[in-house]
């Protein structure tokens, strides 16, 4: 699972001869898909240059609290917020660690622009040791480990082998990969939905009037994509029953089954809503279709066109039926008596929670980016949110089921 894709990574570096490894750090971080910026102690420059690391992260490194004068330029020096870096990172990533810089940060000492951003960090923060056998063995060095794990820190192991000195035993930095895998494995283990099955419909159904006519709505998809992927970002496995729709996922983690009818919807829903532990439909499945389907294109030879429309399966009500210990929510888009409506919605397919939005609000419905919700839940709560992204809503739908769910 790709979870380190879109993480913002701040990158400390400190002064020891394992900081040449960092351009190999920072260049596989970037192919994980992280955003890398780097903070790096003027000792470090002695083994890797900023260039370097700043070609490689596409972004530029500090390593002091303002810009170095420019004797060319009449601007003053810029200051480089180590509060803000410290906020913009999703964690704190230290390596090499050396003895040094690991007694500082056990001891509250702050002067250089490293120290003064982790003592800012409020995100997890990572370390990975580099020293000499001796110094990783000393007493006060054992003293700062356990330190720093009482503040919440965590420590990337050194590993067996030889050492700069000659010294062979344990001190050495773990491997790029060994550091990245490590991260990748301990952010796995936290994900909320680790484990959890998740099965969730988007978009609209076409059903066929002819080979080029259908009936359908204006149902884009976006809300549920949004949550799928989600979702994915917090470890759960989803399956997306999506109809037709011009999406596109972004998390290839994503089972994506693509339907057109309602039929075919109701049949992909069934097979997968065994083995889930949440289904979220918000899929706009269409409440009718031709009773009878043309085989050929209808000719306009008349002024009217008489359909008769039959009833489609009712998905939801189906689940709600044959339900065991799945949270089962749905969604309902009203355009009048809205919230009284979604509670008899709610009951009547036996739901745990239903996202009710209406089209009377702005910023809601079909097409948009944005969506307006509120949570309705099986005790009649009603939880509304105001309008943010979908994205956003995503999380705070999938926030509320954690919760309930205890995942």
């Amino acid at each position: 699972m790709a979870v380190l894709n879109g993480k913002n990574i701040l990158l400390g570096v400190t002064g020891g001869i394992a900081a040449y490894k960092t351009a190999f750090l920072v260049r596989l971080l970037v192919k994980k898909g992280a955003n890398v910026k780097v903070v790096m102690t003027n000792s470090a420059k002695e083994f890797v240059t900023p260039l370097t690391l700043a070609t490689l992260s596409k972004n530029e490194v500090f390593s002091s609290f303002t810009d170095e004068k420019d004797e060319n330029s009449f601007k003053e020096p810029q200051w480089n917020n180590h509060v803000e870096l410290a906020l913009w990172a999703d964690f704190f990533l230290i390596a090499p660690a050396t003895a040094n810089t690991l007694s500082k940060m056990a001891n509250g000492a702050c002067d250089n622009l490293l120290l003064a951003c982790y003592l800012s960090a409020k995100c997890p923060v990572y370390y990975a040791p580099a020293m000499d056998l001796d110094m990783y063995q000393h007493p006060s060095t054992e003293e700062t480990f356990k330190k720093l794990e009482s503040f919440g820190n965590i420590q990337i192991p050194a590993a067996f082998g030889e050492l700069a000195s000659g010294l062979v035993g344990q001190g050495r930095m773990a491997e790029p990969e060994e550091i990245v895998s490590f991260l990748e494995n301990d952010l796995l283990k936290k994900l909320p939905l680790r484990g959890k099955q998740i099965l969730i419909t988007a978009g609209p159904t076409y059903e066929a009037i002819d080979p080029v006519r259908f009936i359908g709505n204006h149902s884009s998809g976006k809300m549920g994509y949004a949550i799928a992927e989600a979702a994915a970002s917090l470890g759960a496995e989803v399956v997306l029953i999506s109809g037709p729709s011009a999406l596109r996922l972004e998390n290839d983690f994503v089972k994506l089954i693509r339907v057109t009818s309602a039929e075919e919807m109701y049949n992909a829903a069934h097979e997968y809503f065994d083995t889930c532990d949440v289904a979220i439909l918000s899929a706009a499945v269409a409440d009718y279709r031709p009773s009878e389907v043309a085989s050929e294109k209808i000719k306009k030879k008349t002024d009217d066109l008489i359909l008769q429309l039959t009833k489609t399966k009712d998905i939801l009500a189906s689940l709600g039926e044959i339900k065991k210990s799945q949270f089962l929510v749905g969604f309902a888009l009203e355009t009048e008596n809205e919230e009284e409506n979604a509670k008899l919605k709610l009951k009547k397919k036996n739901l745990d929670l239903i996202v009710l939005n209406s089209l009377r609000d702005k910023g809601a419905g079909f097409q948009a980016d944005t969506n307006k919700i509120t949570l309705i839940t099986k005790d009649n709560k009603v939880l509304p949110f105001p309008v943010k992204p979908k994205k956003e809503v995503a999380k705070d739908i999938l926030e509320y089921i954690i919760e309930q769910t205890n995942a």
